[in-house]
């Protein structure tokens, strides 16, 4: 294997991990960064690199369950989450809300498949992604409210459940971001910045191994020997970078919000236009 390619593959594994829980759009920034330097398709064909960026985010869906494991131990039955919101409320994260949450995704995510990867894999669709979804983001943290009642994923109903799935149906556009999409819808409907983020990536889990489990099954003839060292390390490299990405970002949501990320955004959408289009 090409020492050139497994560095492309670390590279992009290291973007997948830095972006994809935060609401930067990792998709987007996938696609630019493969688009404009690394370029993989050259060495592994048009399905070859996809199959490769799903390889990759499975890497990041590991990060997830390793970090919320007692979650989903509860939320299958197995165990029993215990926080003072649980304790006072009585209540707590059911499987049934996170289902709830990911049908609209999912309906529209297969209905617009194809059409989603003909026209929308671009650096300019990527663009405006990254525009709206930021002006979205500020539109949260300027109009939801400041003091939010939902302070934990076990204080979430299905009403809400629902809402942030629907809005998480403009993270179909790449770019938009699916964390930038669901963390604002729900702070908009009253959840705390952290409840909301909590929320976000545990319906990750199954809606995004669903889509990527289904994708390397059309495309598993691109899992050759001479690729299996670009896929594994890859991997590895985004479940490395997400683990440490995500306990990073947890920790300082409900500090710095979202406008932060949104101005990052915009300023990249910006450079990247007047530099390479």
């Amino acid at each position: 294997m090409d020492l050139i390619l497994i560095i492309k593959a670390i590279i992009l594994g290291l973007v997948e991990g830095l972006t994809e829980f935060a609401p930067v759009s990792s998709t987007g920034h996938m696609i630019i960064v493969d688009d404009m330097w690394l370029q993989s398709e050259k060495f592994l064909g048009k399905y070859g690199a996809n199959t490769f960026k799903v390889v990759i985010q499975l890497g990041s869906i590991l990060a997830v369950v390793v970090i919320f494991k007692d979650r989903f131990i509860d939320l299958l039955g197995m165990g029993r989450i215990k926080n003072k919101h649980s304790e006072q409320t009585g209540g707590r994260l059911k499987l049934t809300q996170v289902i709830v949450g990911l049908i609209p995704a999912g309906i529209f995510g297969v209905l617009l498949e194809n059409y989603i990867d003909e026209y929308l894999f671009s650096t300019e669709t990527v663009l405006i992604g990254l525009v709206i979804g930021a002006v979205f983001m500020i539109i949260a943290d300027r109009f939801g409210p400041k003091n939010p009642k939902v302070q934990s994923v076990d204080q979430i109903t299905y009403k809400q459940a629902l809402t942030i799935g629907l809005i998480q149906c403009f993270s179909l556009w790449p770019g938009f971001s699916r964390s930038g999409s669901t963390i604002s819808g729900g702070v908009l409907i009253g959840l705390s910045h952290r409840a909301a983020a909590d929320f976000t990536f545990i319906m990750a889990v199954p809606i995004m191994a669903g889509a990527s489990f289904l994708s390397l099954l059309k495309n598993w003839q691109y899992m050759t020997l001479d690729a299996l060292p670009f896929f594994i390390t890859g991997f590895l490299s985004a479940f490395i970078f997400s683990l440490v990405s995500m306990r990073f970002f947890l920790k300082l949501i409900n500090k710095i919000k979202l406008v932060p990320f949104a101005i990052y955004r915009i300023l990249l959408a910006l450079i990247i236009y007047l530099v390479y289009l």
